[in-house]
């Protein structure tokens, strides 16, 4: 089949609609509910919606393969994981273009989400897990035995449905727990396709995912026989997935929204690095976390690299992910759209904003934002002191270094953050001031599996990827061995 037509794939899911991965089974549901395709407005799919006594089911196939699964060696899951890894490359075309159909990003971008998820996953199987000797001396010796913690529950979110979803199976079966996956109500054709596709490479029980709303979401998060919830999304929504599993003190890894600052110095050659900014701000409309949200240019360079992204907005191509030469899709769901139209008539409406490009909804059907970029604004604006998730990006202008600083870091956001300039000392210095889970020298977004990644005061708890990333998935007991 050509996976490059919406047609294609929505008379496709007509004939093979998704179902659960329950128990090493492919299951229905009575209930299902639409899929929008963010391009029309319209329905493009369905999912089925997992009833409590699924996710009952799920749970407990889950607990229940936990202890052998524990046992198996790494080398074993290692093994099984990378023919998971290799899954995702062979259908790569087919998740792609169910990713293009739900979530909106154009669709060379999409099989490069399930590829870039296949090459994570084989990363982080290639490090090694194993005891960690704290002391040796005369005393003896005192090293941790780590040990999975149980069923993780994994909650996945709606801008990168396959690529977000990956690394949480991947820790976690790593790590010797097992899963129960729930993807984004917006977005679960894909992921819901991969756990079929996955059926027979684990054994029952091991790896389970289920479709469902936020009610799903809720029981998982409060589940008694889950050990651990894993969850991407906005911080809200954390605020009350940390609500619902403290009353059983469950572990959790939280990757929240992020605002991230990118500082660009007196000293940065903004011919060579405005293409680089603006992708890393309009990278998926948008709609990445850990995208530049904050542009703060010193006044020097502001108004030249204002009109630089202001032509890379003028070139961009909005429209249909299925259409090659869209470089740029629509904001994914129709509340995210409304909330990024509400974000625009506040800027419309400060007198001190200038809008440079864009600035409005596109008319007719879809959920598309024309690209914008606004300056004449400062901290206590909407736009700038809240996350936007779409694409529309402030440009704001600061003297010192001290300053860029003190505003970078303002607010309760702190998922990542970018420094930009020739001189690579005075940038590190600058970086090392930065609060923030990540902080990047000339070049911003992106995650490199060996490092773990996490977010600072309000934009996450716990990491993924790296060594520490997997040990959130473990708990560590300290052994005391006398000599």
């Amino acid at each position: 089949m050509q996976w490059n037509s919406a047609q294609a794939v929505m008379a496709h899911l007509a004939a093979h609609p998704v179902r659960h991965l329950i128990d090493g089974e492919l299951v229905d549901s009575a209930v299902h509910a639409g899929v929008i395709n963010p391009a029309t407005g319209e329905a493009c799919g369905s999912s089925p919606q997992a009833s409590r006594a699924q996710l009952e089911h799920a749970v407990a196939a889950a607990l229940r393969a936990q202890k052998a699964w524990a046992q198996t060696s790494f080398d074993e899951r290692r093994t099984r994981l990378k023919a998971f890894a290799d899954l995702l490359r062979s259908h790569a075309a087919e998740l792609g273009a169910l990713v293009t159909l739900e979530q909106g990003r154009p669709l060379t971008l999409a099989r490069g989400e399930i590829e870039r998820a296949a090459s994570l996953l084989e990363a982080v199987i290639g490090i090694e897990l194993g005891d960690e000797v704290l002391r040796a001396d005369a005393r003896g010796k005192v090293y941790f035995r780590f040990h999975p913690l149980g069923v993780v529950g994994a909650i996945a979110p709606w801008n990168v449905p396959v690529g977000l979803a990956v690394p949480k199976i991947t820790h976690a079966l790593y790590a010797g727990n097992t899963v129960v996956l729930k993807p984004s109500p917006y977005t679960p054709l894909a992921t819901l396709r991969l756990g079929e596709l996955a059926r027979d490479l684990f054994p029952s029980g091991v790896l389970n995912i289920i479709g469902g709303g936020n009610e799903i979401g809720e029981a998982i998060a409060t589940h008694p026989d889950i050990a651990k919830i894993s969850f991407t999304g906005s911080v809200p929504t954390g605020r009350r997935v940390m609500a619902s599993a403290a009353g059983r003190l469950k572990r959790l890894t939280l990757e929240l929204g992020g605002n991230d600052a990118a500082i660009v110095r007196e000293d940065a050659d903004i011919e060579r690095i405005a293409p680089q900014l603006f992708a890393a701000a309009f990278v998926n409309s948008g709609q990445v976390c850990m995208a530049i949200k904050r542009l703060y240019v010193h006044e020097s360079l502001h108004d030249r690299l204002a009109a630089l992204l202001c032509e890379q907005a003028a070139s961009l191509v909005v429209g249909d992910g299925f259409d090659p030469a869209t470089a740029m899709g629509p904001v994914q769901n129709l509340a995210q759209f409304e909330s990024v139209k509400a974000v625009l008539r506040d800027v419309r409406a400060d007198p001190k904003a200038r809008v440079l490009t864009g600035g409005y909804a596109r008319e007719g059907c879809g959920y598309f934002i024309e690209p914008t970029v606004v300056a004449g604004l400062a901290e206590g604006t909407r736009l700038v002191d809240q996350e936007t998730f779409g694409p529309v990006l402030p440009i704001l202008s600061y003297q010192t270094d001290e300053e860029a600083v003190q505003r970078a870091n303002a607010g309760e956001f702190g998922l990542g953050a970018s420094v930009w300039g020739e001189d690579l000392g005075a940038a590190e210095a600058m970086a090392r001031q930065l609060v923030a889970g990540t902080v990047w020298i000339n070049r911003h977004v992106g995650v490199d599996p060996l490092v773990p990644f996490g977010g600072a005061k309000s934009s996450g708890i716990g990491q993924q990827f790296g060594l520490g990333g997997l040990r959130d998935f473990m708990q560590p007991a300290a052994i005391y061995v006398p000599s």
